[in-house]
């Protein structure tokens, strides 16, 4: 079989991929062997189990205890809606995540005070090792986890106030401008960056999938003026959803 300049296994693995791609290996079907890869494209076993390596990293198969590797069913990508405008009034901190209001979910979360890492710190504008409240959120459509939300909070603008804890006191569950609204701190921009990286193994315990398989990372930064008053990494299944945004236009 003629071949590139490519590294043998990653041409094995990029013909596999695409019999997936062109439906040649439907979903739930049986990867073929390592012998079978062998003998068909004439490599070593090292370069067959590298090349199921590659299409196992990128999602693509799955493995089964005692029975083989088989290509993973690809559901149509929803969208996970985000917005630039953000308003006080009915909102919650799914609503906050998902800006859609066809879509219905829930949420839960827990807070706890921590040092602030240097990253967070410099998104916050603090100096590392201030105190922050952070709240891990995992968020829901009926019963399918479809994102995880970490968001830090400097206590030196919520600490003793009724919004210190983001899901407990009077506006428990709210979303950030609401809150800030209610001390007195006005929050009137966001910035978002996404990026992706692959799941970490916690993650991919909650939201399925296997550790390494690829994760959108929203960055966002909720702003007072210049003044940050939240931070968040919002965490959302690469081969699930995909990320739209509805801005103004000005």
């Amino acid at each position: 079989m003629p071949f590139g300049e490519q590294p043998a296994y990653l041409r094995v693995a990029d013909d596999l991929r695409q019999q997936i791609v062109d439906g040649s290996l439907p979903p739930h079907t049986r990867l073929p062997s390592q012998a079978s890869i062998r003998a068909t494209y004439g490599v070593s076993d090292t370069v067959a189990l590298e090349a199921r390596k590659v299409l196992m990293a990128e999602g693509l198969v799955e493995g089964r205890s005692g029975s083989g590797t088989y290509v993973r069913e690809r559901p149509a990508p929803r969208v996970v809606s985000r917005s630039g405008y953000r308003t006080l009034g009915d909102c919650s901190s799914f609503r906050q995540e998902q800006t859609d209001e066809r879509v219905r979910g829930t949420w839960e979360g827990h807070s706890e005070r921590i040092e602030a890492p240097p990253s967070v710190a410099e998104r916050l504008r603090i100096e590392a090792g201030e105190q922050v409240m952070c709240t891990h959120y995992v968020f829901r459509t009926g019963s399918e986890p479809v994102m995880l939300s970490t968001s830090w909070e400097p206590l030196r603008i919520t600490g003793r106030t009724p919004v210190m804890l983001p899901e407990q006191g009077p506006l428990a569950g709210r979303g950030v401008v609401e809150r800030m609204a209610a001390i007195d701190v006005t929050v009137d921009n966001v910035a978002e960056e996404v990026g992706a990286r692959p799941a970490m193994a916690a993650e991919a315990r909650v939201l399925g999938g296997l550790p390494g398989h690829p994760m959108l990372v929203v960055f966002r930064t909720f702003r007072a003026g210049s003044l940050p008053v939240e931070t968040a990494e919002v965490v959302i299944p690469a081969d699930r959803f995909r990320v739209g945004y509805h801005l103004p236009v000005r």
